[in-house]
């Protein structure tokens, strides 16, 4: 049976990027990209929105406020780019341009379940925050992985992660600092159906 991993990059306010900001925000360091180098292969799990945006920075488009790619944004893609891909919408049309990627029609909740059932291996969402609501909220989730960085992007940042999700309870299972300065923290989600106020979950 397949593991779900869902997986966040965010500035210390929640949110997924910012306005003007860098990839990482600017602030990767060598611990933290070796360590992104050591992961497991794992196949990827996106929407739409982050397909046409990921793909589009594979063919090469630059984000915005940017003139380049630094190296270590490069070689993400370029991993990214050889890493199998499950895309989850009803809007694109197969085949799909961007290499390793696999078109999904169905329903993404129902579609992940049975790829856990029947699959082995680690899942892992990347950005497509609806698709990681949706996957929590339907109890499908085994780790929830968050990597802070040390911004607040309250004047700049765009894609506020946790807006719409339920209640959920959070063990912590792994943390790690990175650099100095970058945190990761790691849990076992559980999603409530009564705050801890009310009756038992």
């Amino acid at each position: 049976m397949s593991e779900l991993l869902v997986d966040f990059i965010t500035s210390l306010d929640g949110y997924a990027s910012g306005e003007g900001w860098p990839g990482f925000w600017g602030l990767d360091g060598p611990e933290y990209l070796a360590w992104l180098g050591e992961q497991p292969e794992v196949t990827y799990l996106m929407g739409a929105n982050t397909y046409r945006l990921m793909s589009g920075f594979a063919a090469g488009e630059v984000p915005s406020g940017q003139d380049e790619f630094r190296p270590e944004e490069e070689a993400s893609v370029d991993e990214l780019t050889q890493a199998s891909k499950v895309v989850f919408s009803s809007q694109l049309e197969a085949p799909l341009t961007w290499a390793n990627s696999t078109l999904v029609r169905d329903d993404a909740v129902e579609a992940v379940r049975a790829m856990k059932s029947s699959g082995s291996g680690l899942l892992s969402t990347i950005g497509s925050l609806s698709l990681c609501r949706s996957l929590l909220r339907a109890g499908l989730v085994d780790r929830f992985r968050v990597v802070m960085f040390p911004v607040i992007t309250g004047a700049t940042g765009a894609e506020r992660i946790y807006d719409g999700y339920p209640d959920v309870a959070l063990e912590m299972i792994e943390h790690r600092t990175f650099d100095g300065r970058i945190q990761l923290v790691e849990y076992k989600p559980r999603v409530l159906e009564h705050t801890p106020l009310g009756a038992p979950a």
